[in-house]
């Protein structure tokens, strides 16, 4: 009898799984995209291509977790009662007491024992502050990875929001999430109920010329801001695209490995 009720309780289990599979396959996905506050309340995908996304996904290569801190003084203050890396920026200089900037390559090829980052941006981490969506972070790096997740965990809009700089529209945020937002497309081309708007559509139909859109981002004021602060290689470095399988997910003020 208790195989029977067994049999009977994991038949029901399937069943109900695939009927939940199913209507999220017919339900409309709608997929935007937005400037620094993000419209969802299911998914969002934060995008600061250059530096803070690339950072954070390049730094969960080494660090089981990525605390993002809203202002230099948080960021020692967390140090402090925490321990872990610091490592930062203030309008794109390095802070002076941390341990690296907010360096993809620095963070790269830095060495340690420790399994914490905290992290200070002008731009990036300021973002998540205010987002009440699961977050999770994109960029060049991860374009693939992150729109897949996007889609597994997302029920009824993925928003990618644009960080900028300083409140001002950044052309390579742009471009980044038309790379992002291409791999969604390609993921979703059987369900004819993805709903993506026209903005979105924009940022995807821009970022298909990889000759042009390299040539455009390395003409931005962000990078050559960044070359003439002497990071040219965090530049190019952030350009490369889905060389990396990390997606970060913000949670209970950590951002670390999304499942």
């Amino acid at each position: 009898m208790k195989k029977v009720i067994n049999s009977k309780n994991l038949i029901l289990k399937n069943f109900i799984e695939k009927s939940y599979k199913f209507q999220r396959q017919i339900k409309t996905m709608k997929v935007s995209l937005s400037f620094e506050k993000t419209e969802s309340n299911d998914v969002s995908i934060m995008v600061d291509a250059f530096r803070a996304s690339t950072s954070i996904t390049i730094a969960l290569n080494k660090f089981k977790k990525v605390i993002p801190a809203f202002s230099p003084e948080i960021a020692r203050k967390i140090a402090i009662d925490t321990g872990g890396i610091l490592a930062g920026e203030k309008d794109g200089v390095t802070i002076e007491d941390f341990d690296l900037g907010n360096s993809p390559v620095a963070i790269e090829n830095y060495q340690t024992d420790e399994d914490t980052l905290i992290l200070s941006t002008s731009n990036g981490t300021r973002i998540l502050e205010n987002m009440n969506s699961t977050v999770l972070i994109g960029c060049f790096l991860n374009a693939e990875s992150v729109a897949k997740q996007a889609i597994k965990i997302a029920t009824s809009q993925i928003d990618l929001v644009m960080a900028g700089w300083k409140g001002k529209f950044a052309i390579e945020d742009f471009l980044s999430c038309g790379e992002i937002i291409s791999h969604i497309m390609k993921s979703q081309e059987e369900n004819k109920n993805c709903k993506v708007s026209e903005y979105a559509q924009s940022a995807m139909l821009a970022s298909r010329n990889d000759q042009l859109l390299r040539k455009t981002i390395l003409n931005t004021r962000a990078a050559k801001r960044l070359a003439k602060l002497g990071f040219k290689d965090d530049v190019e470095f952030s350009l490369r695209k889905n060389v990396s399988q990390n997606v970060a997910i913000y949670k209970d003020g950590e951002l670390t490995l999304s499942n």
